[in-house]
């Protein structure tokens, strides 16, 4: 991470564009932040796009404004986030959830420095610092002809790598410390510390979500806790989801088990965790499970999971 750091220094003297990779959780959009406040444009405007949200259409409009009728319920010109970013830096976040055409006009505005508005016919020029973030691998997506290669040499500048938090465990204590400060500035509590068997509890937890779900954690726990120290009590562990309450079983019970019931159960739970590390993003939450989004939308359905 203090490499990490060091590189965020150097790159925000730049004006290159660069590309953020890790897992979800891990922090880019806050990397994308400190490289702007940090570089010549830290007065200008810090806009953020999360690409894998928008269907193409809709992200065309988002990302390149439209002109007054350019569709049905357009009734006047619309700035897009390009030109609100103008002078400033824009943070195209998921990029890699882009489809071939969206790839397309992103590589036109990179290229060109120019955007044309749904609509429109007039070249805008704008001035903007590029940041992409992506938690999929692009150099695989390219070799198998899912991301276009010339955009993702455009977007790969400087290329920077958050690791998940499992393979940087000496900061889980310091994050955990540092998220319990900030519970006790704005909640009607004050938890002294935490325990020493909470915190054995949090380095050996894998933290698939990374800092996020590390963060959503503490929270709970907080909030659940009734004594002036935060023990492991309301902690996850490595044998259950956070979130839910599918756990392995080790033995069958002696009395046996409704099998179809246990495993519909962790479906659901299952299901209901994915999308909320996702923040609700259903194509993001499929992948997680490794399952198409047609399959994950009949789950979804079958269950009656509202989103």
């Amino acid at each position: 991470m203090q490499e990490l750091f060091k590189m965020i220094e150097v790159v925000s003297a730049t004006n290159s564009t660069i590309l953020i990779s890790g897992e979800s959780g891990t922090g880019k959009e806050l990397v994308a932040k400190a490289i702007h406040l940090n570089s010549a444009r830290a007065d200008e405007p810090f806009v953020s796009v999360n690409c894998g949200a928008f269907p193409e259409a809709l992200l065309e409009s988002e990302l390149f404004g439209y002109m007054k009728g350019a569709f049905t319920g357009a009734a006047a010109n619309k700035k897009g986030l390009f030109e609100v970013a103008d002078k400033g830096t824009i943070f195209l976040d998921e990029v890699g959830e882009t489809s071939a055409g969206m790839q397309v006009k992103l590589l036109r505005a990179l290229q060109e420095r120019t955007i044309r508005r749904v609509g429109g016919t007039e070249e805008i020029a704008v001035d903007v610092r590029i940041i992409a973030a992506t938690n999929r691998d692009l150099a695989a997506m390219v070799a198998e002809s899912q991301f276009r290669e010339d955009l993702f040499y455009r977007i790969s500048v400087i290329p920077l790598e958050l690791p998940p938090l499992r393979k940087r465990r000496d900061d889980i204590p310091l994050l955990a410390g540092h998220f319990l400060s900030r519970l006790n500035s704005t909640m009607k509590k004050d938890i002294e510390r935490i325990s020493a068997d909470a915190l054995k509890r949090l380095e050996a937890y894998d933290w698939p979500g990374n800092v996020r779900e590390l963060e959503n954690a503490m929270e709970r726990a907080y909030i659940l806790e009734t004594s002036r120290e935060l023990t492991a009590s309301f902690l996850p562990n490595g044998s259950t989801v956070t979130g839910g309450s599918f756990k392995v079983v080790a033995d069958l019970p002696a009395d046996g088990l409704d099998l179809e019931a246990y495993v519909e159960k962790g479906q659901k739970d299952f299901l209901e965790e994915a999308l909320r590390r996702s923040n609700g993003v259903q194509v993001k939450a499929a992948q997680l499970l490794r399952m198409s989004y047609r399959s994950f939308r009949h789950y979804l359905q079958k269950y009656s999971i509202p989103v």
